[in-house]
């Protein structure tokens, strides 16, 4: 089993940067893949980003343009969600995702990953 700890979120101005955290914990050695998702009220949840853990392969959904960067930090068994000139729309509450070994599917699919975090909340005033 995998544990995710999520830390970071909270009120921000447009405009402005926030950096989300999610720290892995339990048999980390069995993880392939971490990353974000996000869920705004009502809706699906929402494909940001992954990152390979043995790798240097990231994929990004095309909505961020640049503005989040996916980071991490193998020693900690950490990543991390970079996210810069936010707007009142990337207001949702943000998910870490981790994916076991031996699992497949589509990346940018919540229904692949397998294991999620708490959920932390982002809001972005205008």
């Amino acid at each position: 089993q995998v544990q995710l700890v999520e830390s970071g979120g909270g009120l921000v101005q447009a405009g402005g940067s926030l950096r989300l955290s999610c720290a892995a914990s339990g048999h980390t050695d069995s993880i392939q893949q971490m990353g974000w998702f996000r869920q705004h009220p009502g809706l699906v949840r929402e494909f940001i980003g992954v990152t390979a853990r043995n790798s240097n392969t990231t994929l990004y959904a095309d909505f961020e343009k640049g503005r989040f960067t996916i980071s991490r930090e193998n020693a900690k068994n950490a990543v991390y969600l970079q996210m810069s000139s936010l707007k009142p729309e990337d207001t949702a509450v943000y998910f870490c995702v981790a994916l076991s070994l031996g699992r497949g599917g589509r990346l940018d699919s919540p229904s692949t990953y397998n294991y999620w975090g708490q959920g932390n909340q982002v809001t972005v005033s205008s």
